[in-house]
């Protein structure tokens, strides 16, 4: 709003002008900018390939997780349909006196989401991790019975 325009060109009005202005603009780039939460998840996301696989009865999702343990992982559903597979890699214990020449392993969180198609039954969902590979199963609904026709009887009038 211009409070020139309106004939009010005092310093008070000038001054309110420019702070409506300016929050208008902080407003505008923070809303814009991607949160914190959402940068961190995208990065989890990124660091975590996985295979999927479709089997006759079942979908299977299969993640490297070496030297993980089964309280570092959480397999959920979220929204009735979204897979949701994380947890965190924790940096082992340091022993006095030592220090790190090269650190390349992975630490921190990690995380997928995957949107189940309509066949999956989210009521049957096993997870094993073995030999540092957890695979997820997801079991399919069994196929909906094809409806028979509906005969109506044609009545004389």
């Amino acid at each position: 709003m211009d409070f020139k325009i309106m004939g009010l060109d005092a310093p008070l009005f000038n001054t309110l002008q420019h702070m409506m202005d300016a929050s208008d603009h902080e407003a505008d780039k923070s809303f814009n900018a991607p949160t914190r939460t959402y940068v961190r998840d995208a990065k989890a996301m990124a660091s975590t390939p996985a295979d999927v696989k479709e089997y006759p009865n079942s979908y299977a999702f299969i993640i490297d997780m070496p030297g993980l343990k089964s309280g570092d992982i959480k397999v959920q559903v979220e929204d009735d349909n979204v897979l949701v597979i994380s947890g965190e890699r924790k940096r082992g214990e340091e022993k006095e006196g030592a220090k790190y020449v090269r650190m390349e392993r992975r630490i921190g969180k990690f995380m997928r989401k995957f949107v189940l198609p309509e066949n999956a039954n989210t009521d049957a969902i096993s997870a094993v991790c073995q030999d540092g590979v957890l695979t997820v199963t997801v079991e399919k609904l069994p196929p909906p019975e094809p409806k028979k026709p509906k005969t109506i009887e044609v009545k004389i009038a």
